[in-house]
């Protein structure tokens, strides 16, 4: 089955990326719907790394203030939520929650080669399918890779368990401040047919 064109225009074709937000609450049930339909998103041995963390309070904000590059502070500061997207250093620790063969958590726990880039790639796609997911539930969102990482990791993850990946702010737009759509590359000069 396809999804209709009003649904893929609200996912993917009239989507765009916030870059200012209204004040439209966003409430915690819309929080928690949007990261129970992004968690059905596929990964690889369906490992979920990915976590994040919803900062929303004046304190949370404050600190992450302090670690975002200049131009990404006004858009950050007026969405209602920005989510931390993060990998779980340790995710296969749920392997045998999650994974229906025995020994995966062995299989990463003793190969820090094989645990770390399935990490982080698996945490990007869990970001990606959180973006889709919000989008799917009426959110904008606005992903930034612009902030200083070990000060936010140091900020939000002092343990180290956890590490940051990228961020996304979320809420409704503030369309007077979108920027013009900017092109995207042709078939032809992203793809090959092999």
């Amino acid at each position: 089955m396809t999804l209709d064109s009003q649904a893929l225009d609200q996912i993917f074709r009239n989507a765009r990326t916030a870059n200012g937000f209204t004040d439209q609450p966003v409430s915690d049930e819309l929080l928690r719907q949007v990261y129970e339909l992004a968690a059905f998103g596929p990964t690889s041995m369906n490992s979920q790394p990915a976590r994040y963390v919803f900062v929303r309070s004046p304190e949370g904000k404050a600190r992450l203030r302090e670690c975002l590059l200049p131009g990404n502070v006004d858009k950050t500061l007026t969405a209602p939520v920005t989510a931390i997207v993060a990998v779980d250093t340790q995710f296969h620790e749920h392997m045998p929650q999650v994974w229906h063969g025995e020994g995966a958590r062995e299989m990463f726990a003793g190969n820090a080669a094989l645990a770390q880039p399935t990490a982080q790639r698996n945490g990007t796609l869990g970001g990606a399918w959180l973006i889709i997911a919000a989008r799917a539930l009426g959110l904008d969102c606005g992903p930034m890779s612009g902030f200083d990482m070990a000060r936010l990791n140091a900020a939000f993850f002092p343990d180290g368990r956890w590490q940051a990946n990228f961020l996304v702010n979320l809420g409704h737009s503030d369309d007077a401040k979108l920027f013009p759509r900017n092109p995207r590359l042709a078939f032809e000069q992203a793809c090959t047919l092999a």
